[in-house]
C-alpha cells in the first residue's frame, strides 16, 4: 500500500478524491480575488476605454458620412440647377441666334430684291436712253435720206435748211403715227 492510503488509514476518516483541501480552496480564492481587483482595476478600465473609442469612432465616422452624403445631395441639386440653367440659357441662345438669323436673312433678301429692282430700272433707263439716242440718230439719218431721195426725185437741191428741217419733222411725225396705228391695230 502507498503512503497516502496509510495516512489516510490511520485518520480513519474516509477522503473523497473529488474534494479539493481548504487550504487548497483559500489559495484559490486568494489568486481569483487578485486576479479580479487586477482585472477589475487595469484590464477592465482598458477595455472599456478601447470600446468607447471604437464606439465614438464608428458614432463619428455615421455623422461624418451623413454630413457627406447631405453635402453629396446639396452639391446634387446645385449640380442641377446649374444644368437646368445651362440649358435654358442654351435655349435662349438657340432661339436668339435663329431669331437673327431670319432677321439677316430678311434684310439679305430685301437688300437683294432693292439692289435687283436698282439694277433693272437703271437697265431699262440705260435701254430708254440707247433708244431715244438711236430714234434721234436714225431721224437724222432718216432726214438726211428723205432730203438726198428727194432732191434725186426733184432734181434740184432743197438747200433751206428751215423747209429741210421741217419737211424732216413732218415726215418723221408722219412716220410715228402710222406706226402707232400698226401697233395698235396688231394688238
Amino acid at each position: 500500500m502507498n503512503g497516502l492510503s496509510v495516512f489516510a488509514a490511520d485518520a480513519g476518516e474516509d477522503i473523497n478524491p473529488l474534494i479539493p483541501e481548504t487550504y487548497d480552496i483559500v489559495w484559490s480564492v486568494v489568486c481569483i480575488a487578485i486576479i479580479g481587483v487586477v482585472f477589475y482595476k487595469y484590464v477592465i478600465p482598458r477595455v472599456l476605454k478601447v470600446l468607447d473609442e471604437r464606439s465614438d469612432k464608428i458614432e463619428g465616422g455615421i455623422a461624418r458620412a451623413e454630413a457627406a452624403q447631405e453635402e453629396a445631395q446639396l452639391t446634387l441639386q446645385q449640380y442641377q440647377q446649374q444644368l437646368a440653367e445651362a440649358r435654358l440659357e442654351a435655349s435662349r441662345i438657340r432661339e436668339d441666334a435663329r431669331t437673327q438669323g431670319q432677321q439677316i436673312l430678311a434684310q439679305m433678301r430685301a437688300d437683294a430684291q432693292a439692289e435687283s429692282d436698282r439694277i433693272v430700272a437703271a437697265g431699262h433707263s440705260q435701254l430708254e436712253a440707247q433708244r431715244q439716242q438711236i430714234l434721234t440718230e436714225l431721224r437724222s439719218e432718216l432726214g438726211h435720206t428723205a432730203v438726198d431721195l428727194a432732191e434725186k426725185i426733184i432734181g434740184q437741191s432743197v438747200s433751206d435748211e428751215a423747209k429741210q428741217a421741217a419737211s424732216i419733222e413732218r415726215f418723221l411725225t408722219e412716220l410715228d403715227d402710222e406706226s402707232k396705228a400698226g401697233i395698235g391695230v396688231g394688238r
